[in-house]
């Protein structure tokens, strides 16, 4: 009797594992299990046999490097139109099966059709409108560009115009201009892979000092992958400065806007990265010209001011200056000496006038004239008789002296 299988995979072990077509129609009923639904990508494969009712597609998607396998009715390829064609991108309503004798998965197409332009359009102004309000667009974000850059890292298809038409004109301008290029895919399913490789490539190299994303005009749906929300993202994210120069001047994808500047096309893309070595030159001969002019204009109206110092009569005769300051000072002199004896006089006849006022004023003066001064033996001066006791000893004060008395009875 045999071992019963177990009933889930969690269950099985190295002594009960589960035979390939066991799990082969386990997946298939898992994914049986799953409703239709619409995918979107691009169509990179279609195999159409003459007489065969069915078709085989490879949808592969439109930004990784990721793919699937469709069959589709030929009358649901017909209803598109006779435009279909390899690269077209489609929607497709289909239900997912599970082939279990070759173990793949494949899509059963109900419907087709194509993404308009339209559709893509308006997906386009969606996520500008979400990038902008996020302010991956704002001109504070944009880096400036530097005035000569060490090394350009520039990001291109492989041998293709853009990039001789930036290097060839970045060197036409300044022909030591270095790069490190990195030539990437620029059309398809692994442009955005690639070129967001490339660009965190160049962006970790301290040498380089300005990143250009460089590709030649095509179709709308050609640059479609430089309006990709990753690619976009990362432009932002860059720390060097990002000149994107993708098409012609009419093209704006979305790496236009989040740029730090936008060259209208690759030739104009040269032109904003290095400066031109002619014009440096014609304008350093300007500078130098001017700086000569000012320079001589400067001389001329410092020798002019000399000349007009030494015409001077200081300057002429030396001596004038201290000939005229030796009379001032003598006049000066004179006049200190005048006003200094004018004012001692003045002063003398003061402290005289004083002299004479004060000796009229003294009490010895007074004395001078006969009188005297009567004291008691105290010293208090008597100026009533009525204070003066009899036979008391008086002391009389005259010009010459003083002596003592006794009044009469």
């Amino acid at each position: 009797m045999s071992t019963p299988l177990p009933e889930r995979a969690a269950d099985t072990t190295a002594e009960t594992p589960w035979p390939v077509r066991t799990l082969s129609l386990k997946i298939s009923d898992y994914v049986a299990k799953m409703s239709p639904l619409w995918v979107e990508g691009q169509i990179v494969q279609l195999n159409r046999r003459p007489g065969a009712p069915t078709a085989y597609v490879t949808l592969r998607d439109t930004e990784v490097d990721m793919s699937l396998s469709v069959t589709v009715h030929v009358n649901t390829l017909d209803a598109m139109g006779p435009g279909l064609q390899q690269g077209a991108r489609v929607v497709v309503h289909a239900k997912p099966t599970f082939w279990t004798k070759r173990g793949t998965l494949h899509l059963d197409a109900r419907q087709m059709r194509p993404v308009g332009v339209g559709d893509l359009l308006a997906r386009l102004e969606h996520l500008k409108q979400l990038l902008r309000s996020e302010g991956l667009f704002d001109i504070s974000r944009k880096k400036p560009l530097p005035f000569l850059p060490h090394t350009v890292g520039l990001i291109c298809g492989r041998a293709s115009a853009a990039e001789k038409d930036v290097v060839e004109n970045s060197r036409r301008r300044w022909p030591a201009t270095r790069f490190e290029i990195r030539q990437v895919a620029v059309q398809g399913p692994g442009t955005v892979a690639e070129v967001t490789a490339a660009l965190q490539e160049l962006d970790a190299a301290p040498h380089v000092q300005v990143i250009v994303i460089s590709r030649g005009g095509g179709g709308f749906e050609d640059l479609l992958p430089f309006s990709n929300e990753s690619l976009v993202r990362a432009v932002s994210a860059a720390r060097t400065p990002i000149v994107s120069a993708i098409g012609h001047d009419e093209d704006t994808p979305l790496l236009d806007f989040v740029a730090d500047m936008r060259a209208s096309t690759p030739t104009d893309a040269a032109k904003r990265i290095v400066p031109d070595l002619a014009e440096e030159q014609q304008g350093l001969q300007a500078l130098r010209a001017a700086g000569a002019r000012s320079l001589h204009r400067h001389l001329d109206l410092e020798r002019r001011h000399l000349q007009q110092l030494r015409s001077r009569p200081v300057l002429v005769a030396p001596a004038t200056m201290v000939t005229t300051r030796r009379a001032e000072i003598d006049t000066l002199r004179e006049r200190a000496a005048y006003r200094l004896s004018h004012r001692l006089e003045r002063s003398h006849d003061r402290v005289t006038h004083l002299r004479e006022q004060l000796r009229a004023l003294s009490p010895l003066q007074t004395l001078e004239r006969g009188y005297a001064v009567v004291r008691h033996a105290e010293g208090e001066i008597i100026t009533d008789v009525a204070a003066v006791e009899p036979d008391e000893l008086l002391r009389v004060t005259v010009a010459t002296g003083d002596f003592a008395v006794r009044p009469v009875s």
